[in-house]
This record gives C-alpha cells, sequence and structure tokens, in this order.
C-alpha cells in the first residue's frame, strides 16, 4: 500500500475502469468524512480484500463489456461480502459477471435525462423524490439484470437506469451521481456509504496529518529533509507538516526563480520565519531565466524548471555541507497533479515539475510527499490545521513552475513584470468582492499577442492580457465565472491606465473541459 493512502479511518476504494471521473467519485466520498482512494479496477480480490474496504465503487469508463482487451475484474470480487456500487461501466460490467446481459443502446443517452424510480424501498435511493435529474453518457445498457437482482429506475431510452440485489449489497447506476449535473447525486452515494456500507464518517484532516506525521518519521528516521517550497499553497503546506513532524530535521529551501507574485516572496519568509525549521531563500532568477532563454513550448518550460529545480536543491544540499544522497527530498505533490501528469492510466494533461519533470536519478536518498493524496481543498484544510496564516493558506492556487506557464511563448524579465502587476490588479479587486461572490480561483496571463492601440495622441503597438476566473468544488472539471461586467470594466481600465506595455484586457469564458485552468 502506498504512504499516502495509510489510514487508521474506515476506507472505500474506487476501482477504476478507465472513468474520465474517477477522482471525482473519491472526492465525493470524502467529501462525506469517509475515506477513499483509487486502485486499478484489475487489482487482485486478495489485495483487496486486505485494505479491509468498508465498500467498493467501480467507475465507468469507455470501452463495452464485450470489447476485446475491455476491463475485467474477477468474479470474486462479488462473494466478499463488501458493498458494490458500480458506476456506468461499472454497472454493466456488474452485470455481465453475474449473468446478465448488456446490449448496446438503440438510442444512445448524453447529457441530461430524466429518470423515475420505480421502487419506493431501495436503500441507494432512500428519502428521494421519483422524478429524478441525472448525467447520462452511454451506448451500451443492462438488458436483462443478472438473477437475484431488481431494476430500480429507467429513462425513456434506458429500461434499466439502476438494479439493485440488496440481500448481497450489490448496487449499479446507469447514470453518474458524482457529477453536480445529477441532482441528488451526492445523496445517492451518501445512501450508499451510511446507509449500505456502514459508513461512521471518521475521515478529516486531524486524523491525517497525525498519520502522515507518522508515516513521514518512519521514512526519514533520524535524518535530514530538504523541501522546495514554490511559493504555493501546497509546499506551504508541505513545509508546515514537515516541521511538526521532523522538528528541526527540515531545510526548507524557498527558490526565488524570479517568475513569483507580486510582493509574494516575502509573504512567504514571513509565514515560516517562527517554525522548527532552517528556511533558506535562494535567489535564483538569472539561472531559470538563462535555461528559459528562446523556449516557448509549454512542456519544455516545465521540464527545464523541474530540472532546474532539483539542481539547486543539490547545489544547495552540498553548500548546506552534507551530500544530497544522505538526505531527503520533500515535494509539495497532491493528487491532481499525479493524474494531469499521466498517473496511472490517465493521458498526459500537462506534465508537473514535481511529477513528471524529475530526472529519475535526483541524487537524493528518496522523495517525501505527505500530501500526494490529498485534494486541493484538503490541503488548504490540512494548512488550517497547522496554523498558517489565512493568507498563505487561501492564496490563488498557483502552479510549481509560477508566472512561466502564464506568460505564452518566450520568458523574460520585461513579460514578468508586466503581468505581476497586472495579475496584482486583478487580484486585488476582486478581493473586494464577499468570499461567497469569489470565484474559485482568478489570475491574469499575458499573452504572446501584441495589437494596436492608441493613448493619448500616440499608437501604441502592446500586449494584450487575458483574465481567467473559474468556478470548480474539485478542479477536475470548472464553469468559467461570469463576472460583473463593471467589475471587468474597471480592472481593464486599471490594468491599461497602471501597466505599462498594456493596451487590451480579454476575458476567457471557456470551461475545463475543452481548456484547461492554466493556459500552459
Amino acid at each position: 500500500m502506498e504512504q499516502q493512502w495509510q489510514t487508521e479511518q474506515q476506507t472505500v476504494l474506487v476501482l477504476d475502469f478507465g472513468g474520465q471521473y474517477k477522482e471525482l467519485i473519491a472526492r465525493r466520498v470524502r467529501e462525506q468524512h469517509v475515506h477513499s482512494f483509487i486502485l486499478p479496477g484489475d487489482t487482485p480480490v486478495e489485495q483487496i480484500r486486505a485494505f479491509s474496504p468498508i465498500g467498493i465503487i467501480f467507475t465507468g469508463g469507455p470501452s463495452s463489456v464485450y470489447g476485446e482487451g475491455s476491463p475485467d475484474v474477477d468474479a470474486e470480487i462479488f462473494r466478499l461480502g463488501i458493498p458494490v456500487l458500480g458506476i456506468c461501466y461499472g454497472m454493466q460490467l456488474m452485470c455481465h459477471k453475474l449473468g446478465g446481459v448488456v446490449t448496446q443502446c438503440d438510442v444512445s443517452e448524453y447529457g441530461v435525462t430524466e429518470a423515475e424510480l420505480l421502487v419506493e424501498d431501495s436503500p441507494l435511493f432512500a428519502g428521494l423524490e421519483k422524478e429524478q435529474t441525472v448525467l447520462m453518457s452511454h451506448t451500451d445498457y443492462v438488458s436483462r439484470p443478472p438473477e437475484g437482482f431488481r431494476v430500480t429506475s429507467r429513462t425513456d431510452h434506458c429500461p434499466a437506469s439502476s438494479f439493485e440485489n440488496a440481500e448481497q449489497k450489490l448496487y449499479g447506476v446507469q447514470f453518474h451521481p458524482e457529477v453536480i449535473h445529477s441532482v441528488h447525486g451526492k445523496e445517492i452515494l451518501r445512501n450508499f456509504l451510511f446507509g449500505v456500507c456502514g459508513a461512521k464518517g471518521d475521515y478529516d484532516m486531524q486524523g491525517y496529518i497525525r498519520k502522515q506525521t507518522e508515516l513521514v518519521r518512519e521514512q526519514v528516521g533520524d535524518g535530514r529533509v530538504i523541501l522546495g517550497l514554490s511559493g504555493g499553497v501546497d509546499s506551504s503546506v508541505c513545509a508546515a507538516l514537515l516541521a511538526r513532524a521532523l522538528p528541526g530535521q527540515v531545510t526548507c529551501i524557498f527558490v526565488d526563480h524570479g517568475m513569483m507574485r507580486k510582493d509574494e516572496g516575502d509573504e512567504i519568509e514571513q509565514a515560516f520565519k517562527d517554525r522548527d525549521l532552517h528556511f533558506v531563500r535562494v535567489d535564483a532568477s538569472e539561472r531559470f531565466l538563462s535555461k528559459l532563454e528562446g523556449v516557448t513550448e509549454p512542456e519544455r518550460k516545465r521540464k527545464i524548471i523541474g530540472a532546474e529545480f532539483v539542481a539547486v536543491f543539490r547545489d544547495e544540499a552540498e553548500k548546506l555541507g552534507g551530500e544530497a544522497g544522505g538526505q531527503f527530498l520533500a515535494q509539495g505533490t497532491i493528487y491532481p497533479d499525479v493524474i494531469e501528469s499521466g498517473g496511472g492510466k490517465a493521458a498526459t494533461i500537462k506534465s508537473h515539475h514535481n511529477v513528471g519533470g524529475l530526472p529519475e536519478e535526483i541524487g537524493f536518498k528518496g522523495i517525501v510527499e505527505p500530501l500526494r493524496g490529498l485534494f486541493k481543498d484538503e490541503v488548504r484544510a490540512v494548512g488550517r490545521e497547522l496554523e498558517l496564516p489565512d493568507y498563505l493558506v487561501d492564496r490563488q492556487p498557483f502552479p510549481g513552475p509560477g508566472l512561466a506557464v502564464r506568460v505564452i511563448g518566450e520568458i523574460t524579465r520585461e513579460k514578468l513584470e508586466i503581468l505581476r502587476n497586472a495579475d496584482a490588479i486583478l487580484r486585488e479587486e476582486i478581493g473586494r468582492l464577499a468570499p461567497e461572490h469569489r470565484p474559485s480561483q482568478y489570475f491574469a496571463a499575458l499573452t504572446n499577442m501584441r495589437a494596436v492601440g492608441v493613448m493619448g495622441d500616440g499608437r501604441t503597438y502592446d500586449y494584450a492580457v487575458a483574465l481567467r476566473a473559474v468556478d470548480t468544488d474539485d478542479f477536475m472539471t470548472v464553469k468559467f465565472t461570469p463576472l460583473p461586467i463593471e467589475l471587468l470594466a474597471k480592472i481593464s481600465r486599471r490594468i491599461t491606465n497602471e501597466v505599462a506595455g498594456v493596451n487590451r484586457v480579454l476575458y476567457d469564458i471557456s470551461d475545463k473541459p475543452p481548456a484547461t485552468v492554466e493556459y500552459e
């Protein structure tokens, strides 16, 4: 079992069959204060049994259960006595393995659909109304349930949109309860967790901190740890956790690569001056910028920055009087970093400097990643438990490569300064909104486009700045935020008036998918 998944609390396993929402399922379970983690769908039954899960959830997936090489599962899993919930492909797989029939749809269902409950006593739908709005995304459906199962709901084009064998605690839904488009999806998952699995709801960040403290101490012993502090929430919370777990054993290297946000370096240093760690601030801006000179391709930027971070750590370790190989390298890696970098079977969307960008031979004794199993909101919760200041815990998400991936094209000091000032104005103005009216994330990016403008009586040929603001509760999917036009106008006026080199401001109204949150 990987370190980040070890826990003292009850656990639900999410078995992945190639579904795009596997992380979201795991997150929805955790929202109910039940610990969860993801394993491949073909994980051996013996290993599953060893985890002693209180429940198992099968994800969806793009395959057909009859397709050659389609994801499969050992039917023994249904005889463990552990409750199972199959979602979409997971329901079809359950049906197929237990002797039912799955058939190609006459009419495929994609998008929001109305489902009708056919029973009143299903544990999965306890307390819910007869009409349900759900999200469908399938071309196959269960045409004949396995023996002992009953159909519990249907839609106009799917005669079995859910089924169950309550006696054996086996349930399936053709729709996706994990997405917000399924109006009562959270309640359905809650019914499975608490009504079927008997969850206690004992997963919280205090328990996570206790367990990670124990694991880090076991891994490091009396060794020393070097943590690369990028300036974002993740690495900052990692630093605070390590300072608690290993007082006096942690050297925190804050690498000022010249691509931080305005005043951010000083704020970071202030936050850690009284922690029980050795804080080193390194001005490596020239070193990074020289490596990035002439580079425009996003993945190359990330790889170069990742490699340079490791090189800086190694150099600083030697300066501190020890060989890098005798120390551990700590990183603020979190779970979405792993997923987007192509962890498991996922496609690489973009590599993260603390995941895919690291060379294999880093020259350190090992890697310590106490936050690797957490989502962003959980990381913030850990930060609050560790009493980090609000301005740090609530800091807007910031990628490890910094503004390098928010400057489109080649990185220069001039471009960074333009973006730094524009971004500060955006954050200042949105920061004036009441917390409940602020987007989940917002930032400025400097496009690689220059446009003609006019200021005073003169012609300008300056950069266009793009503003990005999105709403989400999981960062796996996002919607652009429809900021008030008056606010956008004010931000635009301030940027064009106060930031030299900008004569045009654009507002990005792209969702994720098809876009990503960041530009590179």
